[in-house]
């Protein structure tokens, strides 16, 4: 890879070696290159006006690379910087963006990264804004744990949004941690200053659901006794953050598209539009374009939604993060009054092993239960061994797939519900909510396998034709006849 010619490259990071290989790769590529171990050396190089680009890496001994970034864009707005760190946090790719960094690269680093990388700054210089950057924050805790390539992947597309009001869609599992992300993209972008609001759309009744984003006018329906604040206008200025979003009726999908569409929105009975000032991050666990071929979710509304797509990975292909996950859970229930605890080597090498259906919920869970339980000062494998193999058989040998028999994977779902809820329950109506949802595929396949014979399908499943009927309609489930979708 050949980079363009007569530029030149001010190199800063304490480690020789990594100093040389970059300086020998650089060069070979075609442009001259600076090198030193010194921020202070850094930094004189730029008030000289020397460089066409920075590479920096972010902890030096007289000085950090992060903390001369505001300083550079000020003196020099069109000097492209890559920041290089090993800390690998989602802080520190926050860190980077809010300082105005060009880029962020992880370490290790892949050679032919840096060097594309070096070749975009270069090529494009004087490209990103010059704007002043605002001073980094750096004492808040950690929203997100892991140091993972997987994790780094997702750090540097946050990074990316704090700065913007970008639709976001996240897509994981339960328990993987979409609504911290979600906080965080808040708590560290411009509407900070605003409300965080969420909403869990698999919780909430189905005729209720419009009421409670948009609100509702007084005498709107039965018992409607006041005006109520939806969650849309509780979140005016902020975010509003829509959970489990493929479980949204489709009227309310509808209503939420108009939203989108024209910036504004109506209670439920109003008739005024109210100006929608709000950022809009949603999650699911779900494939929404497997909804979108169902008819049960709106491919308009879907592209709505997943502007900018962020997949947040599961805990068994981040496995190298459980010591620091399980680490950060310890210190966290020391500071909610539990027994101060450290765990042996022997133990994180065990967690490691596992496949984690729950994901980091139940890890976290683990840890709680572990730090409560276990009497000595030190939690060792096994102590570990043991919890782990009280664990139900569904959660220790289910795999992603949810188990051999529809029973036992209802019951990992249902434990992976009230897990989300810690040690608070889940809003009330859970029979009526899990019922439907084993209801609606089971009558949706019925169907499928009669080619959209109604007759027979109600012969097959047991029920009254007109009580198919009925449910068919309650349940919005589309009806093609002569084409078995199975």
């Amino acid at each position: 890879m050949t980079l363009p010619s007569l530029g030149t490259v001010l190199l800063a990071d304490d480690d020789r070696a990594i100093r040389t290989v970059l300086t020998q790769a650089i060069t070979r590529a075609g442009c001259r290159v600076r090198a030193t171990g010194s921020a202070n050396t850094l930094w004189r190089w730029v008030e000289d006006g020397e460089g066409d680009l920075i590479v920096t890496d972010v902890v030096m001994p007289d000085g950090d690379g992060l903390d001369l970034l505001p300083a550079i864009k000020r003196k020099r707005p069109d000097l492209p910087v890559i920041v290089m760190s090993a800390q690998n946090t989602v802080m520190t790719a926050i860190r980077a963006a809010e300082a105005g960094a060009y880029e962020y690269l992880p370490k290790p680093f892949d050679l032919k990264e840096v060097l594309a990388h070096i070749r975009k700054a270069l090529s494009a210089k004087g490209a990103r804004g010059a704007g002043e950057a605002a001073e980094p924050a750096r004492d808040e805790a950690m929203p997100l744990i892991g140091r993972s390539p997987a994790m780094q992947d997702v750090y540097r597309i946050m990074a990316r949004l704090m700065n913007t009001d970008l639709t976001v869609m996240i897509n994981g599992e339960s328990g993987t941690g979409k609504e911290l992300v979600a906080r965080a993209l808040h708590n560290f972008g411009r509407r900070k200053t605003g409300p965080f609001v969420a909403i869990n759309m698999a919780a909430i009744p189905r005729d209720l659901v419009e009421s409670e984003l948009f609100g509702h006018e007084r005498g709107a329906f039965t018992g409607a006794t006041e005006r109520m604040k939806g969650k849309f206008e509780q979140a005016q200025g902020g975010t509003l953050f829509l959970d489990e979003i493929g479980d949204m009726p489709p009227e309310a999908q509808t209503r939420l598209l108009r939203v989108l569409q024209d910036g504004e929105f109506t209670t439920v009975g109003g008739r005024t539009p109210i100006k929608a000032d709000l950022r809009i991050v949603a999650a699911t666990h779900q494939d929404l374009r497997e909804l979108i071929a169902e008819g049960r979710f709106r491919e308009d509304l879907f592209y709505r939604l997943n502007v900018v797509p962020i997949r947040l990975p599961p805990l068994r292909e981040r496995v190298e993060d459980v010591p620091d996950l399980a680490r950060a859970f310890l210190r966290r229930a020391e500071a909610e009054g539990l027994p101060r605890k450290s765990i042996s080597q022997a133990a994180l090498d065990l967690l490691r092993g596992q496949s984690w259906p729950g994901n980091v919920r139940e890890l976290e869970n683990l840890m709680r239960r572990l730090a409560a339980l276990c009497a000595d000062d030190m939690i060792d494998a096994a102590m570990v061994e043991q919890e782990l193999a009280a664990r139900p058989s569904s959660a220790s040998e289910v795999g992603p797939e949810g188990g051999d028999t529809l029973s036992s994977a209802v019951e990992v779902h249902l434990r992976r519900y009230f897990a989300l809820h810690g040690d608070q329950l889940p809003p009330p109506g859970l029979y009526d909510r899990v019922l439907r949802e084993v209801e609606l595929p089971l009558i949706a396949l019925t169907l499928s396998a009669t080619r959209g014979n109604q007759l027979k399908a109600a012969d097959l499943l047991g029920l009254n034709r007109n009580t198919l009927r009925k449910r068919i309609r309650e349940l919005d489930i589309p009806v093609t006849r002569g084409k078995k979708l199975m």
